[in-house]
């Protein structure tokens, strides 16, 4: 029987896919199994396995064996140090050989990885920090002072005296760890005033994820895969770094500031075969303008974290060659929708989150619970263990069961009695040819109940006549009454450390000004 890798099609992952072929990827099983084994220790004399790219400077790159080999000298040298079993021990690197070397290592020795963001701010990292306990921090010389001192935390910069210590241990350890056995605490991407809660990952967690790698990115054994986003965040860690590795596929990552029309080179430069990108990735890509001067070999192209503009989306198939994929989930229920890159026999429909993985089970439901008909505005719900789980994400489905988002629930603008969509409105500014970045909100209005705010990143000047042009540009292309009203041109748009635009950020300063006016007007 063919492995779950040797299927291609739509139709081959529905009749075939299931958690005993899944498993069947791996050489562990629910009694023995180590994340750093299957993605390091089993491929050894594959190859390449991770190259790193940066704005500026040469690659940095490693084979399986040569990280295979760093990976068990830490893990050596962690019991060295008296790290204990089960320990946490927190990451805050840029991808590098003490990244990987740490990440991989710390798993393979039965602690708990922690990576974390390295632009958090001293806030940001202290209560993570609170939060995990760590009995050990590996970081850089630059980011340390960023770390509180604390009486049970061990703080170890990542330099040539570390490289010293770990490369003088044995690179021979045996992972004794089991499938149930806890491998990674992971942190969401949230403001350091409410911080989400680690979700914690056991050493299984591979298998799981590999639905989304199978047919999320569509990475196969042997391909040259290339994701921009930092290994911090699920999207970088889980599908643009574990899976593909596990999977026997060359990683291509990057390293500190982006910069867009440098990954075109690196794309050329490393003949990367398969893109999974967030939606913010490609729209700075067809910004640049630079897309032209270098070629490309891409044969899938995926994005994932927020819904992509139909402007980015023709700009990713002209190119490139090839339609760009979507991939949705949320931290609570793993990627549920895919549009199966690679597959020839799945349309992928303009606007689309596609369809659900083999095995799981996604529909919309109203505000009682009760699925929607096609075509019917509710909330996308997940069955998990016999119950729906709640995305807070609102779309709808189509008669062909195809999956579309309708934004956040709380993204929904209702004005005078009219439901607006702030992605909807979004898409549209994003085609107007001066606009690079757009978010959209809904504002307090004494006659309207709320208006449409829309903030605008662009080259041009911000003037009244601009404006003018951009509200007369989404009258034309939605409903006369379907345009902001309200136009703020800025620098930049608030992101979240992943990458998406942070509309809560948005609402939270409108408010705050609102009442700062308040203010004013009681003291005036």
């Amino acid at each position: 029987m063919l492995r779950l890798t040797e299927y291609t099609s739509y139709a081959e992952a529905q009749a075939h896919c299931t958690p005993e072929a899944l498993w069947a990827l791996f050489d562990g099983d629910a009694t023995r199994l180590n994340i750093a084994d299957e993605c390091l220790g089993r491929h050894r004399g594959l190859g390449l396995a991770v190259r790193v790219a940066r704005r500026e400077g040469p690659d940095q790159a490693w084979s399986f064996d040569e990280l295979a080999d760093w990976s068990g000298r830490f893990a050596n040298w962690l019991g060295q140090r008296g790290v204990p079993a089960g320990a946490r021990v927190a990451i805050m690197l840029e991808p590098s050989l003490p990244f990987y070397f740490g990440l991989f290592g710390t798993m393979q020795a039965g602690r708990v990885a922690v990576p974390l963001f390295t632009l958090f701010g001293p806030d940001g990292v202290a209560l993570r920090i609170d939060d995990c306990r760590p009995a050990l921090l590996l970081t850089s010389a630059e980011l340390a002072p960023r770390v509180p001192a604390r009486a049970d935390l061990e703080v170890v910069v990542a330099d040539e005296a570390l490289l010293a210590e770990v490369s003088s241990q044995t690179p021979v350890f045996q992972a004794t760890t089991g499938a149930g056995d806890m491998a990674m605490y992971q942190y969401t991407s949230g403001t350091t005033r409410e911080l989400p809660a680690a979700v914690r990952h056991r050493h299984r967690a591979i298998v799981t994820v590999m639905l989304a790698a199978l047919y999320g990115t569509g990475v196969r054994p042997g391909e040259r895969f290339f994701c921009p986003s930092s290994p911090a965040w699920g999207h970088g860690l889980w599908h643009g770094t574990l899976a593909p590795l596990a999977l026997g596929a060359t990683v291509s990552a990057w390293a500190g500031p982006f910069e867009p029309a440098r990954m075109l080179e690196v794309m050329q430069e490393h003949e990367i075969e398969n893109l999974a990108a967030a939606a913010t990735h490609y729209r700075m890509l067809r910004t640049c303008g630079r897309t032209g001067e270098f070629t490309y070999q891409v044969r899938k192209l995926s994005f994932t974290g927020e819904p992509i503009d139909s402007a980015t989306a023709g700009f990713c198939e002209a190119a490139f060659g090839t339609s760009v994929r979507s991939m949705y989930g949320t931290t609570e229920v793993g990627v549920v929708l895919a549009s199966y890159p690679g597959a020839a026999d799945f349309e992928a429909r303009p606007g689309a989150l596609g369809k659900p993985l083999p095995g799981v089970e996604v529909e919309v439901h109203d505000a009682a619970g009760r699925r929607c008909a096609p075509g019917t505005v509710g909330e996308i719900v997940v069955r998990r263990r016999g119950q729906w789980i709640r995305t807070r994400d609102l779309g709808h489905c189509d008669g062909d069961g195809y999956f579309f988002h309708d934004g956040r629930a709380d993204d929904v603008i209702i004005s005078a009695g009219w439901t607006m969509s702030a992605v909807e409105i979004e898409d549209v500014l994003l085609k107007h040819a001066d606009v690079r970045e757009a978010a959209v909100i809904g504002v307090p209005d004494a006659l309207r109940g709320q208006v449409v705010k829309a903030f605008i990143v662009s080259d041009r000047p911000g003037d009244a006549a601009f404006a003018e042009e951009l509200q007369a540009f989404t009258k034309a292309r939605l409903s006369r009454h379907e345009y902001p009203r309200q136009i703020a041109f800025t620098e930049a748009l608030p992101k979240t450390p992943a990458g998406k635009v942070n509309r809560g950020r948005l609402r939270q300063a409108e408010r705050r000004q609102r009442e700062a006016a308040a203010m004013e007007s009681e003291d005036g």
